[in-house]
């Protein structure tokens, strides 16, 4: 529920914006527009709303503090002025406009993944490579970017069989930005089966770094992730780890997790392999509901938004104990969210933005030159519904791409301020709006769905509440999640 301004002549004190939310143990979250929050009893939650709490008291001071109230006129200019200027902070991810750029230089893979998002093809069918001439013009367009900083991150299929294309496109952008001078980064996206030390040789003398898959132990990660050949990917992904790691260095790689129905329930063992084999930390990330996890054959890997919650928060506790007894290793999406609740400032994460980050943030170029505002609504074109398609390279300008109605639409409709369901949650300055899931899973071309009724506000609303309650509950757990956000170490958190 949401509270707005409410003048009051004979009353102590105003009231500022907020929302609110009854949480057990008589509790009461109250937020504010720049996600700042105070839990209350129900006591002083009903005097705080009757105007009768005391003036004297802490939590009157608090709320005063957190921007929850103002008790004189001459105040209420500036504290507007502060007030507006947190907010501009929780929103300071516009200012640049699309800074991540990720280019599908192949759909052809080695694999043929079960939960496959991006309904992968044949390593054999050349005709879905990226050529020369589209890579160049896809890096032409991204350097029409008014934003200072790119990244530019190669994905799949399997990125490796059309290296070429990487290489070009490297070596390009490069050249570009001699004029340009943008804070460039690059990130490759592959399975590390096809990685070789001439390639690696390449990418270490352009800084690139690699993001790989590695879905648990040796039988768990093989379940899903079955090469076409039928070769053994576990085995040959850990031989190229080593060597990636010698040649680029142990922090240039990093590891994304796909949980499935096959390993929810082993999500411990899931967390030791990434500790055993030297990651820093994992992203316990639920299955997208495209490509061929869609299909019926995929559908045996899903689960209830309730399976994955009670097995997400079993291990965060565990990965809570491990951080006591001196490991330091972080589970990326609380460490996403934990920032946007303990700080004020922004998150570049596309998928909890309001407006959303589709077009804005990030965008995807396909292989043949077709730009999408997200990875899941280019997803949704590779099985046949291009309706989120923004343009193509060879036929579209830069302005015709990103300044076209599809994608003010898609902004527009995509602010949780304003959409049902979302615009008096408590969590709303916490989340995000995801008008390409809305669209799929729920045939509205609006945008902005049944919210309350998603998969996607069930979830992120179940995680929010959980990790807000181990902030005030659990004085361990609170101490870890700030040893995440600002990468010290317990000790030094404590002192």
């Amino acid at each position: 529920m949401s509270v707005t301004p409410l003048r009051n002549e004979i009353s102590p004190y105003n009231f500022l914006p907020f929302k609110f939310m009854r949480y057990p143990r008589q509790k009461t979250l109250v937020v504010n527009e720049a996600g700042e929050y105070l839990f209350l009893t129900s006591n002083e939650f009903n005097e705080f709303l009757n105007f009768t709490l005391p003036l004297n008291s802490s939590t009157y001071l608090d709320l005063k503090a957190k921007h929850f109230l103002y008790d004189s006129d001459k105040y209420l200019a500036p504290t507007i002025d502060l007030l507006a200027t947190k907010y501009r902070t929780k929103k300071a991810f516009l200012r640049n406009f699309t800074t991540l750029h990720m280019v599908v230089t192949t759909l052809r893979c080695n694999h043929r993944c079960n939960y496959c998002h991006a309904s992968s093809q044949d390593a054999s069918s050349q005709k879905f490579d990226m050529s020369i001439k589209t890579a160049r013009r896809v890096t032409e367009i991204i350097f029409e970017t008014p934003s200072p900083i790119i990244k530019i991150e190669f994905q799949g299929g399997e990125s490796l069989l059309n290296f070429e294309a990487v290489r070009e496109i490297v070596i390009y952008a490069e050249h570009l930005n001699k004029k340009k001078k943008k804070q460039m980064s690059f990130v490759l996206c592959t399975n590390l089966t096809l990685i070789d030390k001439k390639a690696l040789r390449f990418l270490k003398d352009y800084c690139v770094l690699i993001s790989t898959s590695l879905d648990g132990p040796h039988d768990l990660h093989n379940a899903n992730r079955i090469m076409r050949d039928g070769g053994d990917s576990y085995k040959t992904f850990i031989e190229n780890l080593e060597l990636t790691r010698d040649v680029l260095g142990h922090e240039q790689v990093s590891a994304l997790l796909t949980v499935t129905n096959g390993n929810l329930s082993m999500l411990r063992s899931v967390v030791d392999e990434y500790v055993r084999l030297g990651f820093d930390g994992i992203f316990l990330r639920s299955l997208n509901p495209y490509g061929y996890a869609k299909k019926e054959s995929g559908r045996l890997l899903q689960y209830s938004v309730e399976g994955f919650v009670q097995a997400y928060k079993e291990t965060l506790k565990y990965i809570i104990d491990l951080n006591l007894k001196g490991k330091l290793f972080s589970e990326y999406f609380a460490n996403i969210l934990l920032s946007r609740i303990m700080t004020p400032f922004p998150t570049g994460f596309m998928d909890l933005q309001s407006p959303a980050g589709a077009g804005i943030l990030g965008v995807i170029y396909n292989y043949n030159g077709d730009v999408y505002p997200t990875d899941e609504a280019r997803m949704l074109a590779n099985t046949g519904d291009t309706h989120f398609r923004l343009g193509n390279v060879h036929h579209n300008t830069y302005d015709e791409i990103f300044n076209n109605e599809l994608l003010r639409k898609i902004t527009k409709n995509s602010c949780t301020e304003t959409i049902p369901g979302c615009h008096s949650c408590a969590f709303q300055i916490y989340c995000g709006a995801d008008p390409i899931r809305s669209y799929s899973q729920q045939n509205d071309k609006t945008y902005m769905g049944h919210i309350p009724s998603s998969e996607f506000c069930k979830k992120h609303k179940a995680i929010i509440a959980f990790l807000i309650d181990l902030i005030e509950n659990n004085p361990d757990a609170c101490d870890v999640f700030w040893t995440w956000i600002t990468r010290r170490d317990l000790q030094a958190v404590r002192i």
